[in-house]
C-alpha cells in the first residue's frame, strides 16, 4: 500500500486525506495544532458559495484599492510598504487579468462540483455542521453594482450556475429580515451555508475511522523529496527533531505551503489575505427572530453572512495585504458590527466574538492543485477565499492524479520488469 503524507488539518488537508484513504492509501496528516481547522478553516463566512465564484482580477480590483488604501476601515486594505513578495503577487495578479472570464467560469464548474462530493460525504459520514439550504443573496445599493452582477452571472451560467435578479420587494420577502434602501439583488437558491470547523472536525473523525494516521500538535519544519521518497522533518521541543519518510506527499498547508513548495524546488506563490469575522451570540428570542436566515452578500461592504443553527450569526469579510498578521484589530472589526446593528437592528450586538484568518491566495485566485516538480509531490492549496466552497472537489482531483500517477508509475515498472526478463531470454 502506497504511504503519503499530508502537511495541514484545515479542510484542503482533512478532505485530501479523506479523498485518499476512501481510495486505499495508508494516509498520515500532520497538523501543527492539537485539532483540526485551528487556523483559516476556524470561523471563516460559512458560505459553500457558486455564487461568489467571480475572481478579483479585474481593474476595478485596483482601483477599488488605490481608493480605499488610507480608510482603515476599507474591505480592502492594501500596507504600502513595499515586500518582494508583494510586489512580486501583484505583477502576476495583473498579468492574469486578461483570464479573468476564464478563470470565473472555471471556478464556477468547480464549485458546483464540489458541492456534491461534500453533501454526500457529510451524509455519508453523518456529519452536523449547521447546514443552511436557503440560497445566498447578492445586494446591491446603486445601479452600477447591480449592473456588473449581471455580466457575472452570464459567466457564472456557462460555468453551470444559475442565478436570478430581484427586485427590492422580492428580496424583502426572501429576507424580511433585512433594513435598508438597495437598488436590488442576485439570489442564487442552490447555493447553502454551515459551520467550516464542525464539518473539518466531523470529517477529520470519519477519515480516521477509514485508517488516516492524525499526528496533532507536530509542527511540520522540512520537507524533502528525491523523487522516490518524501522525508517529512518535525520539530520537537525537548529532543531531536522527529523524521518520517513516505512515498509520496501533499502540501496542504495554507498559507505555510509557498515556503514548503521552495524546500521542494516548486514556486507557489500564496500570498497571506488577512480576513475578519465576527460570531454573534444570538442570546435571545428577539435577535434570534430578528437575525436572517438566508445568507447574504453586501457588494458594497464586502460582507457576507451565515446562519449558524438558532444561536449564532456569522458575518464575515474584509481584505487586507499585510503579510504574515493574524491581530485582530478593533478597527477592522467595528465596521462588521456597525453593519449587523445597521441591516438587523434587531439583533443584540452585546456578545460578540471575533476572529481574524490569512486566507493562502494565488495571483491567478486559482486553487494550485496537482502534481508538483517531483513525480511524487502534490499540492492542494492557494483557495483563496473559497477554501470550504472548492475543498471537496480538489481532493478529488488531487486524489485521482495520485492514482494515476501510481498507476503509471506501476505500468513503467512492469514493462522495465518485461524488458529485462526479454534481454535475459534472448541471452
Amino acid at each position: 500500500m502506497k504511504t503519503i503524507a499530508v502537511i495541514g488539518g484545515g479542510i484542503t488537508g482533512v478532505t485530501t486525506a479523506y479523498a485518499l484513504a476512501k481510495r486505499g492509501f495508508a494516509v498520515t496528516l500532520f497538523e501543527r495544532h492539537r485539532y483540526a481547522a485551528m487556523e483559516t478553516s476556524f470561523a471563516n463566512g460559512g458560505q459553500l458559495s457558486a455564487s461568489n465564484a467571480e475572481v478579483w482580477t479585474h481593474w476595478s480590483t485596483i482601483l477599488k484599492g488605490l481608493k480605499w488604501m488610507l480608510k482603515s476601515d476599507a474591505p480592502l486594505l492594501v500596507n504600502p510598504a513595499p515586500t518582494w513578495h508583494k510586489l512580486s503577487w501583484f505583477a502576476e495578479f495583473i498579468a492574469a487579468m486578461p483570464h479573468y472570464e476564464r478563470n470565473t467560469v472555471e471556478t464556477a464548474r468547480l464549485a458546483v462540483a464540489a458541492r456534491k462530493h461534500l453533501f454526500a460525504w457529510a451524509q455519508e459520514e453523518g456529519i452536523d455542521f449547521d447546514l443552511k439550504k436557503e440560497g445566498i443573496l447578492h445586494i446591491y445599493r446603486d445601479k452600477k453594482g447591480f449592473d456588473h452582477a449581471g455580466k457575472v452571472s452570464v459567466m457564472l451560467a456557462k460555468g453551470g450556475l444559475p442565478r436570478h435578479a430581484v427586485t427590492p420587494a422580492e428580496m424583502k420577502a426572501i429576507e424580511p429580515t433585512l433594513a435598508g434602501t438597495y437598488y436590488g439583488g442576485y439570489f442564487t437558491e442552490s447555493d447553502s451555508t454551515g459551520d467550516i470547523h464542525k464539518f473539518t472536525n466531523g470529517l477529520a473523525a470519519a477519515a480516521a475511522r477509514l485508517g488516516v494516521h492524525t499526528l496533532y500538535g507536530q509542527d511540520v519544519t522540512s520537507v524533502q523529496s528525491n523523487g522516490q521518497q518524501a522525508v517529512i522533518t518535525v520539530a520537537q521541543e525537548d529532543a531531536s527533531p522527529c523524521v518520517h519518510t513516505f512515498d509520496s506527499v501533499v502540501v496542504c498547508a495554507g498559507v505555510a505551503s509557498r515556503n514548503f513548495a521552495a524546500q521542494l524546488g516548486d514556486r507557489v506563490n500564496i500570498y497571506p489575505v488577512k480576513g475578519y469575522s465576527i460570531t454573534v451570540n444570538l442570546n435571545d428570542e428577539e435577535s434570534q427572530m430578528g437575525a436572517p436566515n438566508v445568507s447574504l452578500l453586501d457588494d458594497e461592504t464586502k460582507l457576507v453572512t451565515s446562519r449558524l443553527g438558532l444561536n449564532r450569526f456569522r458575518v464575515a469579510g474584509t481584505a487586507e495585504f499585510n503579510g504574515i498578521d493574524r491581530d485582530i484589530r478593533a478597527d477592522r472589526i467595528r465596521p462588521l458590527v456597525d453593519w449587523v446593528e445597521q441591516c438587523f437592528p434587531r439583533i443584540n450586538t452585546r456578545s460578540v466574538v471575533p476572529w481574524a484568518g490569512l486566507r493562502p491566495m494565488m495571483p491567478n485566485m486559482m486553487p494550485r492543485v496537482g502534481q508538483g516538480k517531483d513525480a511524487n509531490v502534490f499540492y492542494n492549496t492557494g483557495h483563496g477565499h473559497l477554501g470550504w466552497t472548492l475543498s471537496a472537489v480538489t481532493a478529488e482531483i488531487v486524489a485521482d492524479t495520485i492514482v494515476k500517477t501510481a498507476e503509471a508509475n506501476k505500468s513503467k515498472k512492469f514493462a522495465a520488469s518485461h524488458l529485462q526478463t526479454a534481454v535475459l531470454t534472448n541471452n
